[in-house]
């Protein structure tokens, strides 16, 4: 017998009932689900990695998931959203970055992070992140160490306008003392 033709028989004692299936590709879902929370497109995007996997299946399983309410990218949204800015201070588009490259959908974002922000402003983020940058690096004495809390607040995902802003009160204290 040629590699074919076993890898053909191999093939034909893997094919498995479609209810055998569903049940594997249900059971799957809840695992990747137990590991963390996942938006819908993230979970139905592991599911299909696999080659048995079927598509019809995999909808069929995540509508399933969803009426249970195990997935649900509002939710998903907004409880990544809350532990991103108690755990870090960082910007409404770094967060906005962060969940689209989760696969959410822009509408599903701008929501989670319009309740999210109104919690806790952009402002006093910032102001948290500055504290914590002095605290590390002390003030900034010239131009080059201002560019560097410069480029620290952007990669944070603060606004250009409001990082601005607060640089110049920054330099304001400064030169009052």
């Amino acid at each position: 017998m040629n590699r074919a033709a076993r890898g053909d028989e191999a093939e034909s004692r893997r094919a498995v009932a479609p209810e055998k299936l569903r049940e594997r590709i249900f059971q799957r879902a809840l695992n990747i689900l137990a590991a963390r929370p996942r938006s819908e497109a993230q979970l139905r995007e592991r599911l299909l990695a696999k080659p048995w996997a079927d598509a019809k299946l995999v909808d069929e399983c995540v509508a399933k998931l969803k009426e249970l309410g195990y997935v649900n990218d509002a939710t998903f949204a907004e409880s990544y959203a809350n532990y991103r800015l108690t755990a870090r201070p960082v910007g409404r588009q770094r967060l906005a970055r962060e969940l689209a490259a989760k696969r959410v959908a822009r509408q599903t974002i701008d929501r989670a992070l319009d309740g999210a922000y109104e919690e806790t402003s952009e402002e006093t983020l910032i102001d948290r992140a500055i504290a914590k940058r002095l605290r590390l690096y002390g003030r900034p004495t010239d131009r080059q160490s201002a560019k560097r809390l410069f480029d620290h607040l952007m990669r944070l995902g603060f606004g250009y306008d409001l990082i601005v802003r607060k640089l110049r009160e920054l330099q304001a204290d400064v030169s009052e003392e």
